[in-house]
């Protein structure tokens, strides 16, 4: 299918799923790999009460925080 073919079918809100080879699409810089981190036992503890309080995971907690940590340094430099 041609750009212009493409556009026009989004432009008028039309499915473009079957259009789409989704099987090895990947979102930049989303990739995820698995690393290994030790806390001390009152750091986890803490993580999981305000991961209680949120009604999030451990994990999602850590991410989140993580994430906006390093925006904030980023947006400094």
């Amino acid at each position: 299918m041609k750009a212009k073919t493409f556009d026009k079918k989004f432009d008028d809100n039309r499915s473009l799923a079957g259009e789409l080879d989704l099987s090895k699409a990947r979102r930049p810089n989303q990739e995820q790999k698995r690393v290994n981190v030790d806390f001390p036992v009152w750091m986890i503890e803490s993580l999981d009460r305000e991961a209680k309080h949120l009604g999030v995971t451990r994990q999602s907690i850590i991410k989140v925080w993580l994430a906006e940590r390093l925006e904030k340094a980023a947006s400094t430099k």
